[in-house]
C-alpha cells in the first residue's frame, strides 16, 4: 500500500460542523457542512445539544468520504477543531447529562465573581493568563453545581465540545492545551491543569481529560465509529485545537510577527508569541498556541459577522429570496449595497453588543445599539453601520495588543466576513494595517488537518507545512484619504458605549 495521501479536518462551529477532506498539498477534495440550532432558554443564555454535534460529525465525515470516492485507508489522520469554552458533562457511562452551555452564554456572572474572590484576581490572571469570564468553562461548572446539584452529582467527565467528538470517535477522554486555555482551569505558562485552582474551586481533576499538545496523536477511530462514518478503524486522531488556534495554523500564523483576524459569528484578533505575554488588566486573552512552546495573545468580540447575520435573518427576507433566485450569496448582495453608503453610514453608528461583550470591555450587560438613526437612513446605511461597528470593535481590541507591544506587521484574514472586499478594506483603513487574504481560506478545518499531518508524520513541522501549503492572495492597504473620517467615527463609537454603560446595567435589572 502506498503512502496515505489525505487528511481530514473537522471543525465543530457554533452554527454547524464543517468537515473537509484535503490532499497533502492542502487542496480541498470534498467538503460538507451540517447545521444545528442554538437553544436560548432565557435572555443571555446559549446552549446546544451535543448529540446534534455528533450527528453532524457522522453525516459530514461520511459525505466527504463517499462523495470523493477515495479509499478510507488512504486517510493518514484526522484533526479536530471547535468552538471553545463550552461545557459538556457526561455520566460514568459516557452519556450526556444536559445540553452544553456554550461559549456565548452569559449566565455565570455570580460564579465568575466567586472564582475571582476565591482565587484572587491577580493570582487567577497569573496562573490562567485570563480573568474569570462568563464565557469560560469554570464558571459554567460552578453554575451547574449550584443550580443543578443532583445532575452534577452524577457527572464523571467534563469535556470541551470538540473533545466530545473525540470521545465519540475514539472512546478516549482527552484534550489539548490551546482549547483548555479557555477554561480558567489551565496553568497557561506551564501548559498543564492547575492543581491550585482545581483544589480551591473543589473540582476533581479525575473529571478532566488527559492533556496533550495539539499535534499529539490522542486516540484512534473505533470500530463502532468506523461503521457509522466510513472511516477506517485505527485511523489516528490528533489533539487538534480550539477554533482560533486552529485558524492560526490554517492561515500560517505560527511564527512571531504574524497575526490574523477572523470575522465569523464572533470576531477575533489573534497574534503569535514565542513567550507568555499577559495583559494584567485581563482585557484580552493569552492562551497556549497549537505550536509547541508558543503562546498567543487574542481578543474575542462576541457578535461580529453574527450581527450581520441577525440583521439579514430578521430584516432582509426579500434579499434572501432574490439571492436564491439569482443563485448568489445574500451577504454578497447586501454588502455590495452597503458600499453605496459613505464612510460613517450617513452619521449612523452601530454597537455590535447583541450578546454582551468580552474583549476588551468585559461587559455582559452591554447590548446592541443603532445611534443616530433617522428617517433618512436606508437599509444600505444600516448594513454599512453594522459592518463599520464590527470593525470598530476589532480596533478597540487591537489598540490593547499594540499597548502590550505584541509584534505583527500585517494581518491575515479568515472567516466568512473575510470574503467581503468592502469589509477587508474597512479593516485596513480602521486598523491602519495591511490586510491579506490567504488561499486556501479554510481556516480551522485546514489548521486541524495540518496538525493531523504533523502528528502522523506527513509533514515535518507546523511552520514548514504552512509554508508549503499557504499563499497570500489579495492585499488591502490603508486608504489615507478615508482614514480621518473613520477616526472621528471610531472616537464617537467609543464615547457612545462609555455614556451608556450604566444604562445597560439598569436595563439588565428591569
Amino acid at each position: 500500500m502506498g503512502k496515505p495521501k489525505y487528511l481530514i479536518g473537522i471543525d465543530l462551529g457554533t452554527s454547524g460542523t464543517k468537515t473537509v477532506l484535503f490532499d497533502i498539498s492542502g487542496a480541498v477534495i470534498s467538503s460538507s457542512t451540517a447545521e444545528y440550532p442554538i437553544i436560548q432558554p432565557r435572555n443571555g443564555w446559549a446552549e446546544q445539544d451535543p448529540e446534534l454535534w455528533w450527528d453532524a460529525c457522522v453525516k459530514t465525515v461520511k459525505h466527504v468520504i463517499s462523495s470523493s470516492g477515495i479509499d478510507a485507508c488512504d486517510i493518514a489522520g484526522i484533526g479536530l477543531s471547535g468552538q471553545m469554552h463550552g461545557l459538556v458533562l457526561l455520566d460514568g457511562d459516557g452519556a450526556v447529562l444536559r445540553n452544553s452551555i456554550i461559549w456565548c452564554d452569559g449566565r455565570t456572572a455570580d460564579e465568575c465573581a466567586e472564582i475571582t474572590e476565591t482565587i484572587g484576581a491577580d493570582r487567577l490572571i497569573a496562573i490562567t493568563a485570563n480573568p474569570a469570564l462568563t464565557g469560560f468553562t469554570a464558571g459554567k461548572i460552578l453554575w451547574v453545581r449550584k443550580h443543578e446539584p443532583e445532575l452534577y452529582d452524577r457527572a464523571r467527565h467534563i469535556l470541551l465540545p470538540k473533545d466530545y467528538l473525540r470521545y465519540k470517535l475514539c472512546g478516549v477522554f482527552a484534550t489539548e492545551v490551546s482549547d483548555s486555555s479557555g477554561m480558567n482551569l489551565l496553568d497557561v505558562p506551564k501548559r498543564k491543569w492547575s492543581e491550585e485552582i482545581l483544589e480551591d474551586l473543589g473540582i476533581d481533576e479525575e473529571f478532566l481529560p488527559k492533556m496533550h499538545e495539539s499535534r499529539d496523536v490522542t486516540g484512534y477511530i473505533t470500530h463502532e465509529a468506523a461503521l457509522l462514518t466510513g472511516l477506517k478503524a485505527g485511523t489516528p486522531v490528533v489533539g487538534g485545537a480550539g477554533d482560533n488556534a486552529a485558524a492560526a495554523v490554517g492561515t500560517g500564523v505560527v511564527e512571531s510577527g504574524k497575526a490574523f483576524i477572523t470575522l465569523g459569528t464572533s470576531g477575533v484578533i489573534f497574534a503569535h508569541s514565542d513567550k507568555v505575554n499577559i495583559d494584567p488588566k485581563g482585557r484580552v486573552h493569552t492562551f497556549c498556541a497549537a505550536v509547541p512552546d508558543a503562546w498567543t495573545v487574542m481578543s474575542c468580540t462576541l457578535c461580529a459577522a453574527g450581527s450581520l447575520q441577525w440583521f439579514v435573518n430578521n430584516l432582509c427576507e426579500a434579499d434572501i429570496q432574490g439571492a436564491e433566485k439569482a443563485g448568489r450569496d445574500v451577504y454578497e448582495i447586501i454588502t455590495e449595497q452597503a458600499a453605496q453608503s459613505p464612510v460613517g453610514a450617513n452619521r449612523l453608528i452601530f454597537l455590535p453588543y447583541l450578546m454582551g461583550e468580552r474583549s476588551p470591555i468585559l461587559d455582559p450587560d452591554a447590548r446592541g445599539v443603532f445611534f443616530g438613526l433617522s428617517g433618512m437612513h436606508t437599509r444600505h446605511d444600516m448594513v454599512r453601520a453594522i459592518m463599520e461597528g464590527v470593525i470598530y470593535s476589532q480596533r478597540d481590541c487591537l489598540d490593547v495588543l499594540r499597548e502590550m507591544k505584541t509584534p505583527f506587521g500585517q494581518i491575515l484574514v479568515t472567516g466568512g466576513g473575510g470574503r467581503s472586499p468592502l469589509w477587508r478594506q474597512m479593516m485596513a483603513d480602521v486598523l491602519d494595517c495591511p490586510v491579506v487574504s490567504v488561499t486556501p481560506m479554510n481556516g480551522p478545518a485546514l489548521g486541524a488537518a495540518i496538525l493531523a499531518g504533523v502528528g502522523t508524520g506527513v509533514y515535518e513541522s507546523i511552520p514548514s507545512a504552512c509554508a508549503s501549503i499557504l499563499r497570500a492572495d489579495e492585499t488591502s492597504v490603508p486608504d489615507r484619504e478615508q482614514q480621518p473620517a473613520y477616526e472621528q467615527y471610531y472616537a464617537l463609537y467609543r464615547e457612545v458605549y462609555n455614556r451608556l454603560t450604566s444604562q445597560f446595567k439598569v436595563l439588565s435589572e428591569l
